[in-house]
C-alpha cells in the first residue's frame, strides 16, 4: 500500500473542510487498496463544544453503518492530524491495524501513549503507527487555518502557536 496515494485523499478531504471553515483533518480508512469510508472534523465552526465530531470518529461511524465484514486488524487509516487520546483509543477498541498520519499534534495527540503500561485492553494491541507522511502538505492547510482570523478554534492554542512558528 502505497502510504503518500492515501495520504493525498485524506488531504484533500481536509482541504475541503478548510474551505467550509472547518478544522483541516481529514481521514480516510483502507482496507486492501480499496477506501471503504472517509470522515472529516465538524463541529468547529461554532463554539458549542463539540469535541465528538474528529475526523476518524465519522469515519467509524460510517464503517459501523456500511457493515462491512472485513478484518479490521486489516485496516489503515490516514489521517492529517495525529489522533487524539479519543480518538486512537476508539480506533484500538475497534481493532484498526495501522494508522498513518501526516501531521504531530502536540498538544494532544494520543498515538505517543504507552500502551504496555495500561489496561489489557490498550496493552495487548498489535496497532502500528506511522507518523510524518506528507506532513509538510498537512502543515500547511493547519498554519492556512490557524491563520485565518475567522477561525477561533483553538485560536491562541500550544497547537496554534506550534503551528504557526513553522
Amino acid at each position: 500500500m502505497e502510504n503518500e496515494h492515501f495520504m493525498k485523499k485524506a488531504l484533500e478531504l481536509a482541504e475541503g473542510a478548510l474551505s467550509q471553515g472547518e478544522f483541516p483533518v481529514g481521514c480516510v480508512m483502507v482496507h486492501r487498496e480499496e477506501i471503504l469510508v472517509t470522515g472529516t472534523r465538524r463541529g468547529t465552526l461554532r463554539d458549542d463544544g463539540n469535541e465528538l465530531d474528529h475526523a476518524e470518529m465519522v469515519a467509524l461511524r460510517r464503517l459501523i453503518e456500511v457493515g462491512d465484514p472485513v478484518d479490521h486488524g486489516e485496516i489503515t487509516v490516514f489521517c492529517t492530524m495525529e489522533p487524539c487520546l479519543m480518538c486512537y483509543a476508539a480506533l484500538i477498541l475497534a481493532g484498526i491495524g495501522k494508522i498513518v498520519f501526516a501531521y504531530e499534534d502536540v498538544m494532544g495527540g494520543g498515538s505517543g501513549c504507552e500502551l504496555s503500561r495500561l489496561n489489557p485492553l490498550y496493552k495487548n494491541s498489535p496497532i502500528t503507527v506511522v507518523a510524518n507522511v506528507l506532513r509538510t502538505e498537512s502543515l500547511q492547510l493547519f498554519k492556512a487555518y490557524f491563520s485565518n482570523p475567522a477561525n477561533s478554534y483553538w485560536k491562541q492554542s500550544l497547537l496554534a502557536e506550534y503551528t504557526l512558528a513553522q
